[in-house]
């Protein structure tokens, strides 16, 4: 894939850094240097300064991301994998999504380049972790209800939302995300409520956690 332009994008997730510029400075002069090594242009530069990596609901990530979708650059490039997401799931989601959209991405502290054979055969062992890790998340989440079932422990009504809608809210509240990030996510994701409402809130995405809504199969 020839590279044309990059978009940038920094992260540091308390307000000390952000207040001292000095974690920015360092992953923009990275990226800078790496455009400059390769001959091509730092189109635009988005950074989130104090804000959390648990959920890709960001203001800057969504500006970069909406640069991307509407041609504005061709490659997404950060300093580091964990800038972009704390979690492997995430990151390879956003990798699913540049190679649907045409873009690439580029992770400077791994061999993740998905302009490249070698980077794309990088992001597709991630995928294979992340898949792993999925699971490994829903043999844990089985394992503990099966544990409060037999301890008498009322698991509440069955859901009314799709099963993978369901297991993404455990994966993120057991990647530590609040239920205020997870709700920000799925509103960020278009996902639909239980009742088919555009807004999640903390409490709704908490009840479905839960078990206090019926789970459907997934939408044909």
């Amino acid at each position: 894939m020839k590279v044309a332009g990059v978009v940038g994008y920094l992260r540091v997730s308390t307000e000390e850094q952000a207040d001292s510029g000095l974690g920015l400075a360092a992953q923009e002069a990275a990226i800078r240097g790496e455009c400059e090594r390769r001959g091509v242009d730092l189109l635009s530069l988005h950074s989130d300064a104090g804000i959390s990596g648990k959920s890709l609901a960001r203001p800057a990530l969504t500006a970069a991301l909406a640069d991307l979708d509407a041609g504005k650059g061709d490659v997404l490039m950060v300093s580091k994998l964990d800038r972009l997401s704390r979690s492997v799931h995430d990151a390879t989601g956003l990798m699913l999504r540049a190679e649907k959209a045409g873009w690439g991405l580029v992770a400077l502290d791994l061999a993740v380049d998905t302009t490249t054979p070698s980077g794309k055969a990088m992001a597709q062992m991630m995928s294979v972790f992340a898949e792993l890790e999925r699971r490994l998340i829903g043999e844990r989440t089985k394992a503990a209800l099966a544990v409060k079932s037999t301890q008498g422990v009322k698991l509440g009504r069955p859901r009314r939302v799709p099963e993978e809608v369901v297991t993404r809210i455990l994966e993120l509240r057991d990647e530590g995300a609040t239920w205020r990030e997870i709700a920000g996510a799925l509103n960020a994701g278009g996902i639909p409520t239980a009742h088919g409402g555009k807004q999640w809130y903390p409490a709704t995405a908490r009840l479905v956690a839960l078990g206090r809504s019926e789970v459907v199969g997934s939408p044909a």
